[in-house]
C-alpha cells in the first residue's frame, strides 16, 4: 500500500517517515479458548458463526486453540484511531493470514482460522449484515502447531503454551494502511475527524508515531486510519501497556475523553471552525509569504540566470573567435608544411644526383689512378685494359699490394734481359756467376713471392668480409676469384 505524500510532509522533512510507518501493531493478551459449547451459545447469538466456531476443526491434539481481540474501533494509546467505517470495510481480511513469533514472517508457528465481529453489548455479528454497528471488536481464531517432529521445536513450544496460559505472551496484530486522516479532540472532549489534504497536512507532524507531541494549539490530535488490510498475527512478549482482553469493552481507552464516539462524533463546532479559520489564515499567510519568497527567488534566479548566460554567450564568443584564429593558424602551417615538404623532396632528388655525379667522378678518379700504377708497373695498355676490369671491386689497400707484387716481378723479367746481354761472356765466368746469381734471386724472389701473395690475399678476404657485410657477397667472390685468376696468368707463370 502506498501512502500520498503531501509537499508540506515533504517541507516538514517527515514524507520517508510517512512512507515508512504505513502499518501498525495492536497487542492483546493470548488466552487459550477453551469455552464450552454452551457458552459459546451464551455469547454468539449469530447460528452462522456459532456453526463455524463450533465445527470448526476442533479438538485436533496437534493444534492449540486461540482466540483474542484483534482490533476495536477507537482511539488507542499511540494516538491511532481505528474508525468503525475502515474497520468495518476489513473486517474479514484477518482470515488465512500468518501467525508468527515475535513478528518474524521466518518463524511462522500457526496461522488464523477465522474471525468475527462483536458488538459492544457482546454479541456476535452476521457476515450478511450491511448495517454496522455504533461500536465493535473484530474477534480472532487462530491455532499454533502443537506437534513438530524435532526435540528442540517441540520443547520450545511447549514451554511457550504454558507461558499463554500463565499469561505471560500477547498477540500482536499487523495491520496495514493506505491513508489517514486527523481526529481532534478539544480540551472539553468534543471530537472531530478532518479529512488529511494539501492545507491540513501541516498536522502531521505533530502526530506522536511522526515525533511530535500529539497536541496542537490546545488539540489532542490522532491518525484516523484508511484503507486498512489486516496482513497477521505475531506472538510477542508482554508490552509495558498492555491492551484488555476483556471482549464487551473496547480495548484502547481514551484519557477521560468519554465524550469521543466514533460514528456519531461531536464537537463545539464554533469551536472547530474558529480553529481552523486560524489554520486556514495562517495557511494563507504562509501561502503568501511562501509566493513572495518565490517570486523574489524566481526573480533572483532570472537575473542570475540571465548574467550566466550573458557570461556564457561572451564565452562561446570568444571560443568562437580562437577557434576561427586557430583555424587559420592550422592552415597556414598546413601550407607551409607542404611547401617544406616540396622542397625536400626536392632537395632529396637533388642530393641523389649529386651523389651520383660524386660517385662516378670519384670511380673515374679511381679508374685513371689505378691505370697510371699499373703503367708504371710496366704493363702496356692492352694488360692494363683487360686487368681495370679484374680490379673494380678491390679495396685501395689491396690493389696496392697487386701493384707491389706487379712491380718487382717486371723488374726481375729487366735484370733476366740484362743477364742475356753478358752471354758474351766467357764461358766459365758466365756460368759462376749464372750459378750464384739465379741461386740468390731464387731464393729472394721465393720469399717475395710468397709474402706478396699471402699479403694479397689477405687483402682480398678482408675486402671480401666487408662486402660481405654490406651485401655483395657474391660478387667479392667473383672479384677474389678474377684477381687470383689475373696474378697466375700475368705475373707468377711469367
Amino acid at each position: 500500500m502506498t501512502i500520498k505524500i503531501y509537499q508540506k510532509e515533504i517541507n516538514d522533512g517527515i514524507s520517508d517517515l510517512v512512507k515508512s510507518t504505513a502499518s501498525v501493531a495492536y497487542c492483546a493478551e493470548a488466552t487459550l479458548n477453551k469455552a464450552s459449547a454452551q457458552n459459546a451459545k451464551d455469547v454468539i447469538l449469530d447460528k452462522e458463526i456459532l456453526d463455524k466456531v463450533l465445527a470448526e476443526n476442533k479438538d485436533q491434539i496437534d493444534l492449540y486453540y486461540l482466540e483474542s481481540v484483534l482490533v476495536s474501533c477507537g482511539w488507542n494509546k499511540n494516538d491511532d484511531v481505528f474508525m468503525p467505517e475502515a474497520t468495518w470495510a476489513a473486517r474479514n481480511t484477518p482470515e488465512d493470514k500468518q501467525f508468527n513469533f515475535m513478528h518474524n514472517e521466518n518463524d511462522i508457528i500457526g496461522h488464523i482460522t477465522g474471525s468475527y465481529v462483536l458488538s459492544k453489548e457482546g454479541k456476535a455479528v452476521s457476515k450478511d449484515e450491511t448495517e454496522m454497528p455504533e461500536d465493535f471488536d473484530i474477534i480472532t481464531q487462530a491455532v499454533l502447531y502443537n506437534s513438530w517432529t524435532g526435540a528442540e521445536n517441540q520443547e520450545r513450544m511447549k514451554k511457550i503454551i504454558a507461558e499463554i496460559e500463565q499469561g505471560q505472551w500477547y498477540v500482536s496484530m499487523e495491520c496495514l494502511f493506505a491513508g489517514f486522516d486527523y481526529a481532534l479532540i478539544g480540551e472539553e472532549g468534543s471530537a472531530k475527524v478532518l479529512a488529511r489534504d494539501e492545507e491540513s497536512a501541516f498536522l502531521t507532524k505533530h502526530l506522536r508515531i511522526y515525533g511530535g507531541t500529539g497536541e496542537y494549539q490546545g488539540y489532542k490530535v490522532g491518525r484516523a486510519l484508511r484503507n486498512i488490510s489486516f496482513s497477521g498475527k505475531g506472538l510477542v512478549a508482554k508490552p509495558a501497556n498492555p491492551r484488555s482482553i476483556i471482549i464487551k469493552s473496547v480495548a484502547f481507552e481514551v484519557d477521560k475523553n468519554s465524550n469521543f464516539k466514533i460514528g456519531e462524533l461531536t464537537m463545539a463546532e464554533n469551536l472547530l471552525e474558529k480553529q481552523l479559520d486560524e489554520v486556514r489564515t495562517e495557511l494563507a499567510s504562509a501561502k503568501a509569504q511562501n509566493d513572495a519568497i518565490r517570486a523574489k527567488i524566481e526573480e533572483a534566479k532570472d537575473k542570475e540566470f540571465a548574467s550566466r548566460v550573458e557570461a556564457f554567450e561572451g564565452e562561446i564568443q570568444n571560443k568562437d573567435t580562437s577557434i576561427a584564429e586557430l583555424e587559420e593558424s592550422i592552415k597556414s602551417t598546413q601550407a607551409r608544411v607542404a611547401e617544406l615538404e616540396d622542397a625536400l623532396a626536392k632537395s632529396q632528388d637533388e642530393l641523389s644526383v649529386a651523389t651520383k655525379e660524386m660517385e662516378e667522378q670519384k670511380r673515374i678518379a679511381q679508374l685513371e689512378k689505378r691505370k697510371a700504377a699499373l703503367a708504371e708497373a710496366g704493363l702496356d695498355e692492352e694488360e692494363i685494359e683487360d686487368s681495370l676490369a679484374n680490379f673494380d671491386a678491390l679495396a685501395d689497400e689491396a690493389f696496392e699490394s697487386v701493384i707491389a707484387l706487379v712491380t718487382k716481378k717486371m723488374k726481375g723479367k729487366k735484370d733476366e734481359k740484362d743477364e742475356d746481354a753478358e752471354a758474351t761472356m766467357p764461358p766459365e765466368v758466365k756460368e759462376a756467376i749464372e750459378k750464384k746469381k739465379k741461386e740468390k734471386e731464387a731464393k729472394a724472389d721465393e720469399e717475395a713471392e710468397a709474402e706478396i701473395t699471402q699479403e694479397a690475399f689477405e687483402e682480398v678476404e678482408t675486402s671480401e668480409a666487408t662486402l660481405v657485410e654490406t651485401e655483395v657477397e657474391d660478387e667479392m667472390e667473383t672479384t677474389r676469384a678474377s684477381v687470383a685468376n689475373w696474378l697466375e696468368n700475368h705475373v707468377l707463370n711469367k
